[in-house]
């Protein structure tokens, strides 16, 4: 990523059109549509662990008013987009929030359909997500919290560029016991450097 990659209109042109896309997936707005799928999902208690530090049942309304706050794209600290694959199947949702002055940390969120878990969506809708964040937002990093029992999540994130910083100990209670949280961040220089190397 150079820092003259805006020198011609062809190039702002160019620089669009892949904000967005992936290898296997693209990030656009979210519709009411999405919102009643991604409602859904949300609302699977077999997935609530993976996803809440409780398994609590909430109103649908609740839910879906949260997806719609995520996907608002009304502040230039983060933004939320659905994914759809290459089929144009909508398969999740991620959100940036909270770069703001002056430490421009975002933080990161991503559901993936339960039908769409383990194709690699998710390991590419972040490398996107990234991409947004450092070229569009300025933001200098990206943070986000996972389960330590979500090895699968973890692994995506890895090969996204996410480096482990820290533990949460017994952060969530799930099944009688304590769970730890795993701290997760990448700084936009090594962004930087994985993208120049190619990785």
């Amino acid at each position: 990523m150079t820092k003259d990659t805006l020198s011609t209109p062809e190039a702002a042109l160019e620089y669009g059109t892949r904000l967005l896309r992936g290898t296997t997936v693209q990030l656009r707005s979210t519709t009411r549509a999405d919102i009643e799928v991604l409602t859904g999902w949300w609302s699977r208690p077999e997935w609530a662990a993976l996803q809440q530090p409780m398994i609590k049942p909430r109103p649908r309304t609740s839910i879906a008013d949260m997806f719609a706050r995520w996907s608002a794209n009304d502040a230039a600290s983060g933004a939320g987009f659905s994914i759809d694959n290459v089929d144009g199947d909508l398969v999740g949702h991620a959100t940036l929030w909270g770069a703001t002055l002056p430490a421009r940390i975002a933080t990161y969120a991503i559901v993936i359909g339960p039908d769409f878990v383990g194709r690699g969506y998710g390991t590419d809708a972040t490398k996107v997500m990234l991409r947004y964040a450092f070229q569009e937002l300025g933001a200098h990093k990206v943070e986000l919290q996972t389960w330590a029992y979500n090895t699968r999540a973890r692994r995506a994130y890895e090969k996204a560029g996410f480096v482990t910083e820290g533990v949460r100990r017994a952060a969530a209670f799930h099944n009688g016991a304590f769970h730890d949280e795993i701290q997760m961040g990448v700084l936009v220089d090594e962004y930087r450097h994985s993208s120049e190397s190619g990785s």
